[in-house]
């Protein structure tokens, strides 16, 4: 059982997998070499599932940070009179640039460890354990390093310092004089792969200086918002461009696998997949936090992935793999305890063929804000939009499982209703781009119905609020959608009764906001989630309440961690982190939030902030 907190962990990513490290300086989650990739290290889901650390023989830690604009990791700790700085990083390819970043990856994990004030020893703990943990892999001992075999992984550890082998594990102490980094690496190969090798300690200090570069030149690029809150957007924008994936294009809704939704519970889900929901509204809020220059990519991916996922009925498959796999079926790994023995610990997704009809108000919702990226688009992905307008027309009267994807009987979910209304509304006004003006009178004439009948039977006047699902008294946070879709205006007064509706029942005591309060169908409780507080935030802005929009959006950036990375949940009663991490939604959350407050605050306060 692990029982390090959630937010001790930091995000390394090479734009194809993602490896966290914790405070203490152990990596204690690595894939490779794809994010949905079997585990090399799980040790944050199981302390017999492997870790690799580098740290002081004697000392504690100081003080962590991103390199300036990149997501490579510096670590500080103090050893005396002596500082240690471990710097970490999933190396990026020698040719990588600003529009490329990740292509050329080379399945290298690098870590350079230097003194400062004086020379100090350092503890190399090296135990991996492929497959999650099944796997004891044979280690040999090499020139230079360490060799692991192990299922169809071959590991190569690069070790300056000899490492002594023993009951599956490499360890060893090492003597770091200031001025002299020490550098260590991982390379992954398949055994019928190109292999994996030694590197030079000169190669992997310029793999190192070049993965750092590679990120600055990407946010130089990429990186214009200058609003208020300016560095939380823009590390969020680094966020979601570490979760895309390499050369696909896919995006995942975060890196890890059953972290929980509560301790000891079972809400614990694998969202290392592609959900077409959260990987549209990421595009979108890199409209915002970077240039979505991978806008044609991410549209070609699922064009191709989607072929044959509209079904005859006109459903579209709501996730999918990274590599374009339809098939995500669900399994529990029951060798692993689970973080803090919250069980079962899950492998793939069993909602991936629900049926959520939200998905195609999503997706055309980013292709209209990304329209002007996507003026080369091809017929197929005409094709594609157009058959997802014409799926939300189909199915907005079905029933379905919502936003929160919830495992119990359909129903008539509002969002859902309102989103295929905003599908409709997009590609009414995407009719030039998609060709498909013969189209605009019926999507038009259903956009109007759905319109009419979410006012009819979504607002419960006992309530005082838009509620759940159709003719219900229950509230969701999900409504407070409705003005950032556009369907109805912020400081309408049935939207300002939702929000204040929502800021009465669903918020707890910290202030932060649960999805729903309703019973769902799986046994016991939830933390808060974050994207509905951020929603809370940008939805009081819409309204045009700003020093409320403003309270409630700096109350949530304060459960960050030091690092700035959210994960999906807190919870009530500790403030932990809680659920996988870091999510996507969160960092979506926050800078949606942040650039509707933008739009509200004179350009000569931005620098207040």
């Amino acid at each position: 059982m692990s029982r390090k907190p959630i937010a001790d962990h930091a995000l390394l990513s090479d734009c194809r997998t993602a490896a966290l490290t914790t405070r203490d300086g152990s990596v204690d989650w690595l894939c490779l070499p794809r994010f949905d990739a079997p585990s090399q290290f799980a040790g944050i889901l199981d302390d017999a599932a492997g870790h690799w650390s580098i740290r002081p023989s004697d000392g504690a830690f100081k003080s962590r940070r991103y390199v300036e604009d990149t997501l490579v990791l510096e670590t500080v700790f103090e050893a005396g009179d002596t500082e240690v700085v471990v710097t970490d990083a999933l190396a990026l390819g020698l040719n990588d640039h600003a529009h490329g970043i990740g292509a050329h990856a080379p399945h290298l994990l690098v870590r350079v460890v230097e003194c400062r004030g004086g020379d100090a020893e350092v503890d190399v703990e090296f135990e991996p354990r492929p497959e999650y943990g099944l796997i004891h892999p044979l280690l040999t001992e090499i020139e230079g390093g360490i060799s692991a075999y192990g299922g169809a992984d071959r590991l190569i550890l690069t070790t300056p310092v000899p490492l002594a082998i023993a009951e599956g594990a490499a360890r060893g102490r090492a003597r770091v004089a200031e001025g002299g980094p020490l550098a260590f690496a991982l390379h992954h190969a398949y055994l019928d792969g190109p292999p994996a090798r030694v590197w030079s300690q000169q190669e992997l200090l310029r793999r190192l200086a070049r993965t750092e570069h590679a990120w600055r030149t990407w946010s130089d690029a990429h990186q214009a918002y200058e609003g208020p809150w300016r560095e939380e957007v823009r590390l969020s924008g680094r966020v979601l461009q570490a979760l895309t994936c390499q050369p696909t294009g896919a995006i995942v809704a975060a890196p890890t696998t059953s972290l929980p939704e509560a301790v000891g519970g079972e809400r614990n889900w694998d969202y290392r997949f592609t959900w077409v929901r959260d990987a549209s509204l990421t595009m979108g809020a890199l409209w915002v936090a970077a240039c979505p220059d991978e806008a044609t990519r991410f549209f070609s991916f699922l064009t191709t992935t989607a072929a044959g996922a509209v079904d005859e009925e006109l459903s579209l498959q709501i996730m999918f793999g990274v590599d374009g796999r339809h098939d995500l079926t669900e399994r529990s790994l029951k060798h692993l305890d689970g973080w803090r023995s919250s069980r079962p610990v899950r492998v793939g997704n069993g909602a991936w063929d629900q049926r959520q009809h939200d998905v195609y108000g999503e997706l055309l919702a980013a292709a209209r804000r990304l329209a002007d990226y996507l003026t080369d688009m091809d017929d197929a992905t005409r094709a594609f939009l157009v058959a997802c307008a014409d799926a939300a027309a189909h199915h907005w009267r079905d029933p379905d499982q919502g936003i929160w994807e919830v495992r119990g009987e359909p129903r008539h979910y509002l969002h859902s209703k309102v989103m295929c209304w905003a599908a409709l509304d997009h590609a009414v006004a995407l009719a030039d781009l998609l060709r498909a003006h013969d189209r605009v009178p019926e999507w038009t004439r259903v956009r109007d119905e759905i319109h009419a009948e979410v006012l009819r039977r979504g607002w419960h006047p006992e309530v005082g609020a838009f509620t759940r699902d159709f003719d219900s008294t229950d509230l969701d946070a999900s409504a407070l959608t409705l003005s950032m879709t556009g369907f109805l205006p912020g400081d309408d007064p049935r939207v300002v009764a939702t929000i204040d509706a929502i800021a009465a029942g669903l918020t707890d005591k910290r202030g932060l906001v649960h999805r729903y309060r309703a019973p769902d169908g799986l046994e016991g409780d939830e933390g808060t989630f974050l994207l509905c507080t951020f929603w809370l935030a940008h939805a009081l802005a819409l309204a045009g309440r700003k020093d409320e929009a403003v309270e409630v959006f700096e109350r949530t950036l304060a459960y960050g961690n030091d690092l700035g990375l959210f994960s999906e949940e807190i919870d009530s009663t500790t403030g932990e982190h809680l659920g996988n991490f870091p999510q996507a939604f969160s960092h979506i959350g926050l800078v949606n939030a942040a650039w509707a407050i933008s739009q509200l605050v004179p350009p000569e306060d931005l620098d207040a902030r």
